[in-house]
């Protein structure tokens, strides 16, 4: 592959990582609305809220996947990721952030492929956003399974 070649985006790569990612992104705005919907406990209940806005965030990004794919000349997988549940809210955050680690590491595998031409950039710097606000998120739950200082 020739200089030029190496910096020009590699479609078929990107979308073959990009319906990966999606897989991903349909799970967790899917496990952000189930949380959301059946975290239970007076110390917990706070949280709904914000599970829901994740969920409405993470949705807005499937849609942004699902747009890219198109537009690079795919159709988007309709494949969810398997979905994981636990009536403990403390378990179920430990599976958001399980979740959310997974996918933000395929987020960051996209942008391999990129290359260097404009399309390519502008690809990366999507992928980039998504990650950064989707660590913001496993940030919060982090914080939520924190034990308080005594």
């Amino acid at each position: 592959m020739s200089p030029a070649e190496q910096e020009r985006l590699d479609v078929e790569e990107a979308i073959a990582r990009l319906q990966a990612a999606l897989r991903l992104q349909y799970r967790s705005a899917l496990g952000y609305t189930l949380a959301a919907g059946s975290v239970v406990g007076f110390g917990h209940q706070h949280l709904g809220e914000s599970l829901w806005g994740f969920a409405t965030l993470d949705l807005a990004d499937a849609r942004r996947l699902v747009e890219k794919i198109t537009t690079l000349g795919a159709e988007p997988t309709t494949e969810i990721a398997p979905l994981r549940f636990s009536a403990s809210p403390a378990q179920l955050v430990d599976l958001l952030i399980e979740a959310e680690e997974e996918a933000t590491e395929a987020l960051q595998d996209c942008i391999a492929p990129t290359g260097r031409e404009a399309r390519s950039e502008a690809l990366e710097h999507r992928m980039e956003h998504m990650i950064m606000r989707k660590q913001e998120q496993i940030d919060v739950l982090e914080r939520v399974r924190r034990k308080p200082p005594k």
